[in-house]
């Protein structure tokens, strides 16, 4: 069986989640820039995502999620997902308490970096999802793993994963997820049906 990873940002939305929480509120600049440079490995995720929490951290929480719970996504991989909900999950840096209410909306199991909440403000960051721990997890339990992702973040997870797709749905792929993948894709539809021969084609 073949168990499809996405990456959340980028990947399945149509714009990155930080700078759009940013702009919202009117903090853009800074965080655009940290995430820009993020997503093309000029700065460690873990560092980069700490600063990007600690500048955000201090907007509403429920504010941010009902805010993100209507980002634009890649309506033909969210279709993908839908239909094929037990073979599909996502894997997220975010913050679960600001992308809860955007996962639902895509109906599938998710993996989430964990913030502390106090006062509906995120006061501190628990738990960093590493999403090659999460690509290892389903590989032990007997799965093929095809990972999509196109940050910086997601390069370990590809570098483990049976078959990597970098994804240009968004922006470029960075360099990093480049050198790891097997194939990069820049169409939505051209990977749909990629991820459809995977399904149809467990062995290959």
């Amino acid at each position: 069986m073949t168990k499809f990873i996405f990456d959340l940002d980028g990947t399945l939305t149509k714009e990155e989640t930080l700078p759009l929480i940013a702009k919202a509120f009117g903090v853009e600049e800074e965080i655009a820039e940290l995430t820009e440079r993020t997503v093309m490995g000029q700065i460690p995720f873990v560092d980069s995502f700490v600063h990007r929490v600690s500048l955000l951290g201090k907007l509403p929480v429920d504010k941010i999620g009902d805010l993100l719970a209507h980002a634009g996504l890649h309506e033909g991989l969210v279709d993908f997902i839908q239909r094929h909900r037990e073979q599909c999950c996502i894997a997220t840096g975010n913050l679960s308490c600001w992308a809860a209410k955007l996962i639902e909306r895509i109906g599938c199991t998710a993996y989430c970096s964990e913030g502390e909440v106090v006062n509906n403000q995120v006061v501190g960051i628990t738990a960093i999802l590493k999403k090659e721990e999460i690509v290892a997890r389903y590989q032990e339990a007997g799965w093929r793993v095809v990972f999509i992702g196109d940050g910086d973040n997601d390069v370990e997870a590809m570098r483990l994963a049976d078959i990597a797709i970098a994804s240009g749905l968004t922006h470029e792929p960075s360099p990093g997820v480049v050198s790891v993948a097997d194939e990069m894709i820049m169409e939505e539809r051209t990977l749909c049906s990629r991820l459809e021969h995977f399904l149809r084609n467990p062995g290959k």
